[in-house]
């Protein structure tokens, strides 16, 4: 069934750049936070929190033996009475520093309070990518960005899923990589048809 689930989704994605272009991103997303070895913190917008990707990163960090790809998920409306990995705040944008990576996810240009935020920390020396919007301010100063315009074969939520999988895949030796690729390719084709997961 795997096997009939990949060659669903390789077809859906047959003549696009998807594939090339997520594992690009996903290269300069690992590199960024593996070579620096200072973090990754992951924020959305105040209307879409990126609780899916944060949620499928840690999975990726702990079957590829790569713990630095485990985000820090930021919220703009944390609480203190939150569990511990739900609780971290915009306040930690601020605190962001050189050899951290920030990746911001947003359907649409982000509003001026966040493009503020991440235009201090990169500032500040940390690494900016923007996984969604197709231009604008974030585009501008992201160093790595990978568009999701309105329209694409693929929405947001898909192409997260083949950042996140892409991103364990580029921490494995070639051999391996290929069938653990494979493998999450198939889970992928199998999530595509699931119903939306509880939230993380």
């Amino acid at each position: 069934m795997d096997a009939v689930r990949v060659a669903l989704l390789r077809e859906v994605l047959a003549g696009t750049e998807w594939l090339g272009a997520t594992r690009r991103f996903a290269g300069a997303l690992r590199s960024s936070a593996v070579s620096h070895g200072g973090g990754l913190l992951l924020v959305g917008t105040p209307e879409y929190e990126p609780w899916h990707l944060a949620a499928h990163l840690v999975d990726e960090a702990a079957w590829s033996g790569t713990p630095e790809l485990a985000p820090t998920l930021v919220r703009h409306d944390a609480r203190a009475s939150d569990p511990a990995h739900l609780a971290v705040g915009l306040g930690r944008l601020a605190a962001a520093r050189r050899g951290e990576t920030l990746l911001v996810v947003s359907p649409h240009e982000p509003g001026a309070p966040l493009l503020e935020r991440v235009h201090d920390a990169r500032r500040a020396g940390t690494t900016v990518l923007a996984l969604g919007a197709d231009e604008g301010e974030l585009t501008a100063m992201s160093h790595e960005t990978l568009a999701v315009p309105e329209g694409a074969e693929l929405d947001l939520d898909t192409v997260q899923h083949l950042v996140s999988a892409a991103a364990g895949e580029n921490a494995v030796p070639s051999a391996r990589g290929r069938g653990r690729f494979r493998d999450r390719l198939a889970r992928l084709a199998e999530s595509l048809t699931a119903p939306p997961p509880a939230r993380w």
